[in-house]
């Protein structure tokens, strides 16, 4: 455990004498090296999977057998995975809201910040009828996970609730996200 909290897939595993394996199949490890000019590194094998699965073309591709199996990814050349690793890397990093700069929309309007209605309108996601969110991308707006739209439902989950400082920071955060989620995907293709 690191800090007291559980690892249930570490990246290594460590071994008595000190030493450390990649918490990798062997085998698999080696089918993927043999594709590869070097053996690479399990964060690095983390972040191609992670761009892989955030490929619109993947998903669309194989969008009924992800409904009811795992996952399959293809073994990339060396300049495949040279191109998804930073990509994925950024995604990962993005969502585990690492180095996160808020989205430049300060809640607008007169008024308490309690979110009483959700609308968007002309750009302008609105928590009540006189304070908004200014220029929020329909894109992220409208962005789904899984089968939720985060834009809506983090507002949505506070309803009734006066948004404090940490919260529009939060929410701005989330709109960051979703925007540079969204342009990661495309750039990977």
């Amino acid at each position: 455990s690191i800090n007291g909290i559980p690892i249930v897939a570490p990246f290594y595993v460590y071994h008595d004498d000190g030493t450390q394996t990649p918490n990798l199949s062997p085998n698999e490890l080696s089918l993927l090296a043999d594709k590869l000019t070097s053996t690479p590194s399990p964060l690095d094998v983390l972040d191609y999977v992670y761009a892989i699965l955030h490929s619109p073309s993947y998903r669309s591709k194989y969008k009924e057998l992800l409904k009811t199996d795992f996952p399959r990814v293809p073994a990339p050349t060396q300049s495949e995975f040279d191109r998804l690793v930073p990509l994925g890397r950024q995604l990962r990093e993005l969502h585990l809201m690492h180095n996160i700069t808020p989205y430049n929309a300060p809640l607008t309007g007169e008024g308490s910040g309690v979110v009483e209605k959700l609308s968007y309108a002309n750009g302008n996601v609105y928590i009540s009828d006189s304070q908004y969110f200014p220029n929020i991308p329909e894109t992220a707006w409208n962005f789904y996970i899984g089968g939720y739209q985060p834009a809506q439902k983090w507002l949505k989950d506070r309803k009734g609730r006066e948004l404090s400082y940490k919260d529009v920071e939060h929410y701005q955060k989330i709109i960051t996200i979703l925007v540079e989620t969204d342009r990661i995907m495309k750039e990977i293709g």
